[in-house]
């Protein structure tokens, strides 16, 4: 059974690879046969998904939805651009701006609300938005695994180890993830100010857009301070960060019907539709071929190979997990690798007799930052490209990567080296 288990799980990520606009489709049919071959039992499936992952993945959508209609984030750009006059300083706080956006809300959603601001900037300057679109989006990758809502991966990450939103800012006494994904922000404004180096113009900002509704920015606001209040709650039920989530959306739905009468219709349709069903399916029948996975003795064949590789050296093992992580996320959408990689991880930490929170957070770091090597590894990459070849400019690889591969370097070396001081 292990065999099969091993060949259903390879031709999964295989056909996920060479199929990515079905991959819900694949991850479906390969948890439906995990369950029909007796692989893993029908009775355990209710128990192997991760709910709360689910539901907060859910409620934060649609909020985050509300909070970009109502107009604010575009708002808060425009301040930005207000008391930023040099051409050059603006792009690059544009990606920085896009980078502290993208660690509350979702990745592409940031490139779509940031990247406009950018490429009008860059039209009237007469100069290539292909470089201020792709920074935008790789500075919103890196800050994904800032806090808890930032990506999914960070809710998976979060959900596994038990973790609050506060544990992303201090975690067993140290400096959380927050921190470290901000000193590789920090890390990477010499290349961002390489890149813009010959942009000399200035620039006013003579028209603020309007916000349309404050509500849901309270309640994005809400979900923060909710989140780390309920961090505090000893032996709180597991699904509460879920309901957190799910609860405000529900507020800011019913505040948006009560107050737009005549568009009910289209408000519901458009925040349903803003809820990313694929992910959420592609998620949840990711963690039932997971289960079968490790319910086959896989899970405990990788974390050898792992340790077979790094020996007893935890260094040499840390440094195998992050870098595999970056490579292995250049290609293959990070989502379903982090849902391999975190039982293997702990299992890793057991094999090796040590704390694994080094290796967890060397997993996240890599995981969410080898999106930036290619102009496929991410879908805010994938968004921007678009972007651009709408307006007639072609994204070619060797353009991608002048931009994406020192900026992964430099974010990813300093995280590297930040975790490991902190956490080792």
């Amino acid at each position: 059974m292990k065999t099969v288990a091993l060949i259903l799980f390879i031709a999964t990520y295989v056909f996920m690879l060479v199929l990515p606009k079905r991959r819900m489709f694949v991850v479906m049919i390969s948890a439906a046969l995990f369950l029909i071959l007796g692989i893993l039992p029908l009775s355990e499936v209710p128990g192997v998904i991760d709910w709360n992952v689910l539901l907060m993945l859910a409620g934060t959508m649609g909020a985050v939805h509300f909070f970009i209609e109502s107009g604010m984030p575009a708002r808060m750009a425009d301040i930005l651009v207000e008391h930023i006059h040099s051409v050059k300083w603006v792009f690059i706080s544009l990606a920085l701006f896009a980078g502290i956006i993208s660690a509350f809300i979702d990745n592409v959603a940031t490139v779509l609300m940031i990247a406009p601001i950018g490429l009008a900037i860059a039209h009237k300057f007469k100069v290539s938005p292909v470089p201020v679109v792709l920074s935008i989006a790789v500075s919103s990758n890196l800050q994904g695994a800032a806090t808890l809502v930032g990506d999914t991966t960070s809710i998976m990450l979060g959900s596994h180890l038990g973790m609050s939103f506060a544990d992303f800012f201090v975690y067993h006494g140290h400096p959380g993830m927050f921190f470290i994904v901000e000193a590789g922000a920090v890390a990477t404004i010499p290349v961002l100010m390489f890149i813009f180096r010959r942009e000399k113009g200035t620039v006013e900002n003579k028209e603020m857009t309007e916000v349309t509704d404050r509500f849901p920015s309270f309640a994005l606001l809400g979900i923060v301070v909710t989140l780390i209040a309920a961090s505090f709650i000893p032996n709180k039920p597991e699904m509460t960060n879920g309901f957190i989530c799910a609860g405000y959306f529900l507020l800011v739905f019913l505040h948006t019907l009560v107050k737009n009468k005549k568009n009910r219709r289209r408000i519901a349709q458009e925040a349903f539709a803003s809820l990313d069903i694929e992910t959420i399916v592609l998620l949840g029948c990711l963690f039932i071929v997971i289960a079968g996975v490790s319910a086959a003795g896989l899970i405990d064949d990788i974390s050898s190979l792992f340790v077979r590789l790094g020996g007893s050296s935890l260094f040499l093992t840390y440094t195998i997990v992050v870098w595999f992580s970056v490579l292995f996320s250049a290609f293959i959408d990070n989502i379903p690798y982090v849902a391999a990689m975190l039982p293997v991880v702990g299992v890793i930490g057991t094999t090796l007799n040590v704390q694994p929170d080094v290796l967890y957070f060397g997993l996240l770091a890599g995981a969410t930052l080898g999106g930036n090597l290619t102009p496929v590894g991410a879908s805010a990459n994938i968004a921007a490209s678009g972007m651009l070849r709408q307006m007639g400019y072609t994204v070619k690889n060797k353009d991608f990567m002048r931009i994406g591969v020192p900026f992964t370097l430099v974010a990813i070396l300093t995280g590297y080296l930040l975790i490991w001081v902190f956490y080792a």
